[in-house]
């Protein structure tokens, strides 16, 4: 039995049918609810993640994982009664013990947003130039927000259904990592960081995301 039924999983995905059945399954016992957003994957990945058990919604073209996000988002929050919502990715990086510890943590502090952090603990094996990009992204962020995160650009996130009300991400790219954070801040409601492992797989460095996403994420900031 799970004890996470007010919370739902956002999930958005593009061309991750490899994986986003293990993904979901993995999750299912401990978050019995779902979203992923296929973003226009030109894969079997949402048929992948229907069988496994998520609900599907679709968009009809690729806009981007801000976009994703930001229709996931959307549905809990005015088609279900969610208490929580969990962004978590789809390439198979994010552990649910983290996931679940962070809902957890929400409960029991009456927070309203968790950040996840790889930057809390020694855990998560960064290579040396991802952690000076991605510690380089956090300063940038936290200029511009006046939030004080370890990992800004982290999506595994835990949000208040209060919170996750006033996000209205419109950068659908990597800079929304930056929006959704001034977003959040801006609400002026409880938050926390946690520390999470991020782990960094074979096959997700076969697709090139330990240093590419970073360097986007920078890409985006600077151009957004």
């Amino acid at each position: 039995m799970t004890t996470n039924d007010d919370a739902w999983l956002v999930v958005p995905l593009y061309n991750e049918a490899t994986v986003i059945g293990d993904v979901v399954r993995a999750a299912l016992p401990t978050f019995a609810n779902i979203v992923c957003v296929d973003d226009g994957s030109t894969d079997s990945s949402a048929a992948a993640a229907r069988a496994a058990g998520a609900l599907v919604v679709h968009h009809a073209t690729n806009l981007g994982q801000g976009a994703a996000l930001q229709t996931g988002i959307a549905y809990v929050v005015t088609q279900t009664d969610a208490s929580y919502l969990v962004t978590f990715d789809a390439d198979g990086q994010h552990q649910v013990s983290d996931a679940e510890a962070m809902v957890a943590l929400a409960r029991e502090e009456d927070l309203a947003i968790v950040f996840g952090s790889r930057f809390l603990d020694d855990r998560t094996k960064a290579g040396f130039l991802k952690k000076v990009i991605l510690k380089t992204a956090v300063w940038v962020t936290n200029q511009s927000t006046g939030l004080r995160l370890t990992d800004a650009h982290n999506g595994l996130r835990v949000i208040r259904r209060d919170a996750a009300a006033r996000v209205n991400l419109v950068q659908n790219r990597m800079a929304h990592a930056s929006e959704i954070v001034l977003q959040l801040g801006r609400t002026r409601l409880p938050w926390r960081e946690y520390p999470v492992h991020v782990l960094y797989t074979e096959y997700s460095k076969g697709k090139g995301q330990s240093v590419l996403n970073s360097v986007n994420i920078l890409v985006d900031l600077v151009f957004k």
